[in-house]
């Protein structure tokens, strides 16, 4: 199956038609080493752990701030996703925070750990580590975070990701701007099923 879609989806190269691109060589060839696609793209947890990417989305119009959270596997394989929605529009860092907080509530609900947290925020990522007072509603929402990462996880870490890398996570958070009420996925849901694919090639 993926070397059907890897066939239908690889760029053309000169002179060849999908046909004889049948193979995976073909298209890695068809997709050069130093393009902006090959360069930032989602990387699979080491063996054993589970990533989390998370990544949060705003919509004005709708007056609606939407978080997409998703697990997989050492093989990119799907597990989990998550999405959650709020009335009103947040400041993007105050967005990007609660979206961390979100997701270490769940995956601790679920007594998971050796996990890796991305997001796509640095300084989401800075100040879970950094231990600063700040009173500030950002601030809050990171020191409730910091708490519970360091209280709940033992072998997780949280880490900054492009947002090249964090497609997943983006998709599914502007997908929850449109709900009105929490949504857990069991299995893949069809916003991202193309996504996770590409991630696994």
């Amino acid at each position: 199956m993926i070397d059907d879609w890897q066939i239908a989806n690889a760029p053309a190269v000169p002179g060849q038609t999908a046909a004889s691109a049948g193979s995976v060589t073909a298209y890695a060839a068809a997709v050069p080493a130093g393009s902006a696609s090959a360069q930032v793209r989602w990387q699979p947890p080491a063996s054993g752990r589970l990533k989390c990417n998370i990544d949060a989305a705003f919509s004005a119009h709708r007056n609606h701030n939407g978080i997409g959270i998703c697990l997989r596997d050492e093989e990119g394989v799907f597990v989990l996703a998550k999405t959650v929605s709020y009335d009103g529009v947040y400041p993007i860092g105050v967005g990007e925070a609660l979206g961390l907080n979100i997701a270490l509530q769940w995956v601790s609900d679920m007594q998971l750990d050796n996990i890796d947290f991305e997001v796509n925020s640095k300084t989401t990522k800075e100040t879970i580590y950094a231990g600063r007072e700040d009173v500030s509603e950002l601030g809050n929402i990171i020191t409730a975070s910091r708490t519970l990462f360091f209280s709940k996880f033992v072998n997780s870490q949280v880490e900054f990701v492009r947002k090249q890398a964090n497609a997943i996570a983006h998709t599914l958070a502007g997908d929850a701007t449109f709900l009105a009420s929490p949504v857990t996925y069991f299995v893949i849901p069809s916003c991202i099923e193309t996504l996770i694919i590409n991630d696994m090639l």
